[in-house]
């Protein structure tokens, strides 16, 4: 039989462009939760409020009796995302608790990091996927609820009066996604057990809050009247420095007595920790120092 030429041959398909290999990383995380039952129900869920909610947009609209009652504000919209931390919570711990930890397990870093895939974009489409359903439980209902606004109200006074809320929904979202999602892949990055990263996530969140309470009572801080001109401790919790970075954004007073800078410069600087630790965690090979 003939023996074919396997000399060189110039590669004949379409090269992908470099900087998008994180799109395959992101398309294979969604599409594998989104084919879990259970996380589909979770979802659907941590919609229930939204649905309430629409129900109270629709009777302030078309009942004078309920106007007063359930008058739509600012404050309404801030509230929602509010009722949403619950949710929030939930979906980033059952997300992005094994979205490195999982890799790590399996040795598969050395597999995922080899070319044309780099660091940066293995992160961030892990990033992606986690953001991407923290926002479809926050950013998507929230809009969608301003737009029902809008259609029950028949007009645009509403929106045009509160031109700030559509870009004040956005941003916040978007910085409660990022951080949230930061600090979850930094701990799903410690531990090869994603068991564990939830419990280190859960425990974030409710030892600061409680250091902050315990902290709050001893310096006798814990009403606003009693820290008058004294600054406050919640800065602490990166639950509390969210909840005063959003009222900032909706323009709302701040419910905490921490100055507002020191909220926010708490935030960027866990941010950056995260990355810090994502750099030095997410490598190919292991180094023993």
């Amino acid at each position: 039989m003939p023996i074919h030429d396997q000399g060189y041959r110039r590669y004949g398909g379409t090269r992908t462009p470099r900087g998008q290999a994180w799109i395959v990383i992101a398309k294979a995380g969604l599409r594998t939760f989104l084919s879990k039952k259970a996380f589909l129900g979770l979802l659907l869920i941590s919609w229930f409020p939204f649905f309430v909610r629409a129900v109270q947009v629709y009777a302030a609209a078309n009942f004078p009796q309920a106007r007063q009652l359930l008058a739509i504000k600012p404050e309404t919209f801030r509230q929602f995302l509010d009722q949403q931390n619950i949710w929030v919570f939930f979906i980033t711990v059952y997300v992005g608790a094994g979205l490195i930890a999982n890799d790590r397990r399996a040795n598969a870093l050395q597999l995922y990091l080899s070319k044309p895939l780099t660091r940066a974009e293995y992160v961030f489409g892990k990033l992606v996927i986690l953001a991407t359903f923290l926002l479809l439980v926050t950013w998507v209902p929230a809009i969608v609820l301003l737009i029902l606004q809008i259609m029950f109200a028949g007009n645009l006074t509403f929106f045009k009066e509160n031109l700030f809320l559509f870009p004040a929904i956005t941003l916040f979202s978007f910085v409660q996604a990022l951080t949230v999602s930061a600090a979850m892949l930094a701990l799903s990055s410690l531990s090869n057990s994603s068991r564990y990263v939830g419990i280190l996530y859960t425990a974030l969140i409710f030892f600061t809050t409680a250091l902050w309470g315990v902290l709050a009572f001893a310096l006798g801080l814990q009403h606003a009247e009693a820290g008058a001109g004294r600054p406050g401790v919640s800065w602490i919790s990166p639950s509390a420095d969210l909840a005063q970075v959003g009222d900032a954004i909706f323009r709302l007073p701040l419910r905490h007595d921490s100055p507002l800078f020191l909220s926010l410069f708490m935030i960027v600087l866990l941010v950056v920790v995260s990355g810090v630790v994502l750099e030095r965690r997410v490598r190919g090979v292991e180094i023993v120092a």
